[in-house]
This record gives structure tokens, C-alpha cells and sequence, in this order.
């Protein structure tokens, strides 16, 4: 398969997360814990029948900055989650794309990187479209939903900042064993919290239908959609990843629209493309990694 039609394959199934997380009759806890843990077994298994080998070495140097981002990445789902079941599943989506600002944020005091006056120009743009974001919510039950929401994917991307800064100090290890070494950490962080809540027993309660929605979120959005990103990222140069990778949010307003039948105001739209255009240039100005980004 081409790898620019395998990382648009990534993106698409990215975008139509949403569409099935607001779908599955579980608390946002429960489904991030069950994405880690269908999502690490399927890529445990891949490893294996593809005979892939495991730098144990490498993990135990990497162990700090592994276990740090694995834990971001298993409530940074959850924050996500929690803002599909407030606002829509756009505007949530857009809100977790300010996360390479937050990395501009913090970049200076974490990665000694400076600020210059265009990633600051960047930032100014993407907080205006988050007002213009804010300041127009009626779409998801109400205004004071709707902040909710947004608050919870702004929250989200904070800790997805969190993810993309500490992989900044990760050595020697591929993509895939990162990831696949960050879901087995989500999982194990989570599993306390499950347990303590008793609520994981609502699975069975979930039908068919639930069930096979958990297993698409765990397989599809998080296995092979993954799959598909990190064996196309070889035979692809870093501003095509970027570029592509924006799929992702546009997928997520159409799905959202047709399937969902989600409303989102012009100002909204306005303000999502802001948001967008001012992450996209931002990462082009900064040349962050365009894989830091993914949900």
C-alpha cells in the first residue's frame, strides 16, 4: 500500500474516534482504559508474528521519560473522552489540536528553545480562535456545556504537550516500540482506578453493539490505525506527515456533521481554521515532529 494512502488511512480512522467513543455507554475512565489495553495486546501480537525485537536495554535507559508519557497519554484520553460528552465532537477535536502551542509554551523553560516573534504571532492567532471558539457555543447543550467540554480538550492537549515533550527525551527506540511501551503504561496506570471503581463490570451491560464499538476503538483507532502511521512514516518526508496529518481534525467536523448531525456556527468554523492554520505553521516554523500530534 502507498504510504502517503496508509498515513490518510491513520487520519481518517483518527477522525471517526469520536463518532464511536460518544457511542459506547461507558465512562470515559473505563473506554481509555479499555483502548490501552485491546490497543497494547494488538500491537504486542503484531510484534511477535512479525518477529520484532525489543531493545530491553533501551527501554530500562528510557524508563523515566516512558513511564511519564504513558501515564500523560492514559488521562489524556480520558480528558479527551470527557469532552466528546460535552461538546461536540469537532469542536472537542479542535480544542485537543492546541496542543503544539502548549509545547511552544513550555518549550522554552523544558527544551531551552526560544520564542521568536512568529511562534508567539502563531500562539496570539490560536488563542483568538479558541475565544471565537468559546464565545459561540451553543452546540452541544447548552453554553456552559460547551465551555466544559472545550475546557476538557484543552485539558487533554496539555498533557498530549506533556507526551510530545518528554518523547523529546526518549533514545534509540523506534516509534512503535515507544508507543506500544507507553499503552502497556496507560493500561497499568489506569488499572488501580478501575479497579477501585468497580464500573469496568459495565462492559457486559454494553450488548453487542457496545462491545463491538470498544473492540473498534481498541483495534482499529488505536492498533491499526497506528500500524498504518508508523510503516508510512519511512517512505515519507516530515512536511507531507504534517500536512496530512490535519486530515484528521476535518474528518472529525464532516463525520461529526453527517453522522452525528452535530451543529457547528460559521464564527466556529472561523475559529476552528484559525486554530488549525496556526498549529499547522507553527509546527512548520518550529519543525516539531508532525507524529506528536495523533490521538
Amino acid at each position: 500500500m502507498n504510504d502517503k494512502i496508509k498515513i490518510l488511512l491513520a487520519m481518517i480512522i483518527f477522525g471517526s474516534i469520536g463518532i464511536f467513543v460518544k457511542n459506547i455507554n461507558l465512562p470515559s475512565l473505563e473506554i481509555a482504559f479499555l483502548r490501552a489495553t485491546i490497543g497494547s495486546l494488538f500491537l504486542f501480537s503484531f510484534s511477535i508474528i512479525g518477529k520484532q525485537k525489543v531493545s530491553v536495554s533501551k527501554i530500562r535507559e528510557n524508563a523515566i521519560p516512558l513511564i511519564l508519557s504513558g501515564i500523560a497519554i492514559g488521562f489524556n484520553w480520558i480528558l479527551l473522552f470527557q469532552a466528546y460528552k460535552y461538546t461536540t465532537v469537532s469542536i472537542a477535536t479542535i480544542s485537543y489540536y492546541f496542543a503544539p502551542m502548549f509545547v511552544i509554551i513550555a518549550a522554552p523553560f523544558i527544551l531551552k528553545e526560544k520564542l521568536t516573534g512568529s511562534k508567539l504571532a502563531c500562539l496570539i492567532a490560536a488563542l483568538i480562535g479558541i475565544v471565537m471558539i468559546l464565545n459561540s457555543g451553543e452546540s452541544a447543550g447548552g453554553f456552559s456545556q460547551n465551555i466544559k467540554g472545550i475546557m476538557y480538550g484543552l485539558s487533554g492537549a496539555a498533557l498530549y504537550a506533556t507526551v510530545v515533550l518528554t518523547n523529546k527525551f526518549i533514545k534509540g527506540l523506534s516509534g512503535f516500540d515507544t508507543t506500544l511501551i507507553q499503552l502497556v503504561v496507560s493500561a497499568i496506570t489506569l488499572l488501580p482506578f478501575i479497579i477501585y471503581r468497580g464500573e469496568i463490570e459495565k462492559v457486559s451491560s454494553l450488548g453487542i453493539k457496545g462491545i463491538m464499538f470498544v473492540l473498534i476503538v481498541g483495534v482499529i483507532h488505536t492498533g491499526i490505525a497506528y500500524l498504518l502511521y508508523f510503516t508510512s512514516m519511512k517512505g515519507l518526508e516530515s512536511h507531507s506527515i504534517a500536512i496530512l496529518s490535519y486530515i484528521d481534525p476535518i474528518s472529525a467536523v464532516v463525520f461529526s456533521t453527517l453522522l452525528l448531525s452535530e451543529s457547528i456556527t460559521v464564527i466556529q468554523i472561523i475559529g476552528g481554521t484559525i486554530v488549525l492554520l496556526s498549529t499547522f505553521l507553527v509546527e512548520r516554523i518550529g519543525k516539531l515532529p508532525a507524529q506528536s500530534f495523533e490521538k
